[in-house]
């Protein structure tokens, strides 16, 4: 295991003022002598930005964007609203999905040259459901030191307003957007006993809803929609109440989804049950097809849709 000491910023301002001596009965300042040291040190800077409000950016933040030599953001034409509220005169540099293998080479050789970069999203943390995972990597294995910023996630600043369970949670990201992969999604996320988060596109919450409802109707909801902005929401209820909510509205704004966790059968010991009791099990909780139950019950136990299908078939011919 390699340990990364935490990084520092070049130290600003260094000032040394000597002693005073007397002068024909009068104390006068020798000198004040004020040197500013920058120490080369190649750097890439992970920087949390607001998700809303532009006043919820630290001050480190501010100070490593003015620092470095350029930085990566994945649209300019918003980033640069950002760096006009604060100041800061650094050039952006795109980089977002669709040019992110490009031209991370170049962006490796600049570090390795000594220069100093910071990597911010649109909004929020950056590797979070945003650009920046695979730059990240990329930056470790070639022994380039790699130092976060923090600040604002969606994510976390959802749950802690949530009232939803904050011991144990899970963060599963955007969700399919194919009708068979988002419900089996949902199974699995259903199946967890702790609160899970999620991005959701406003023009398809009513329908991830809608599969919730089917699979738990009696499941707890939280969706935060444009936090920390001027319509910001917070709505909390069971899938019928939202869409009694959101069915027939325009849903605009930044979504983040909260499902509450599984205590039903929270204290169910997977390994305790046969194949065959644990497919019967999900069929019983969620109301799904025996082929479903088949599919979610191999990824909680950690074997093959394969293994699972032929336990329980074994099981049905040996009576």
């Amino acid at each position: 295991m390699v340990r990364q000491k935490p990084a520092k910023l070049p130290s600003p301002v260094r000032i040394w003022v000597p002693p005073y001596f007397p002068d024909s009965n009068r104390v006068v300042a020798i000198m004040i002598v004020v040197t500013t040291f920058f120490f080369i040190v190649y750097m890439l800077y992970i920087v949390a930005t607001p998700i809303g409000n532009l006043q919820d950016m630290t001050f480190r933040a501010i100070e490593t964007l003015k620092r470095s030599d350029y930085i990566l953001c994945e649209d300019t034409r918003h980033s640069i609203n950002l760096l006009n509220f604060y100041d800061i005169k650094k050039p952006l540099v795109s980089f977002h999905k669709f040019n992110e293998s490009e031209k991370q080479a170049d962006i490796l050789q600049d570090l390795l040259q000594g220069r100093i970069l910071s990597l911010i999203s649109d909004a929020g943390t950056p590797g979070i459901s945003d650009p920046g995972m695979q730059l990240i990597h990329a930056c470790i294995e070639a022994q380039i030191p790699v130092t976060p910023i923090p600040g604002a996630c969606a994510a976390i600043t959802a749950l802690c307003s949530s009232g939803l369970d904050t011991t144990r949670f899970q963060f599963n990201g955007f969700l399919p957007r194919k009708a068979g992969e988002l419900r089996r999604s949902l199974q699995e996320i259903l199946a967890y006993t702790g609160t899970t988060i999620c991005y959701e596109s406003p023009n398809r919450l009513v329908d991830v809803i809608e599969c919730l409802q089917e699979l738990a109707p009696e499941r707890p909801l939280v969706v935060a929609r444009e936090l920390t902005k001027k319509f910001e929401e917070v709505v909390r209820g069971v899938p019928a109440e939202l869409l009694m909510k959101w069915k027939d509205a325009t849903i605009k704004g930044e979504i983040v989804l909260l499902i509450s966790g599984n205590t039903t059968v929270a204290q169910v010991d997977w390994e305790s049950l046969t194949p065959q009791e644990h497919v019967e099990l999900l069929q019983k909780e969620y109301g799904i097809s025996r082929q479903e139950a088949i599919v979610n019950a191999a990824k909680l136990r950690g074997v093959s849709k394969r293994d699972v299908y032929n336990a329980v078939h074994r099981t049905e011919n040996e009576f």
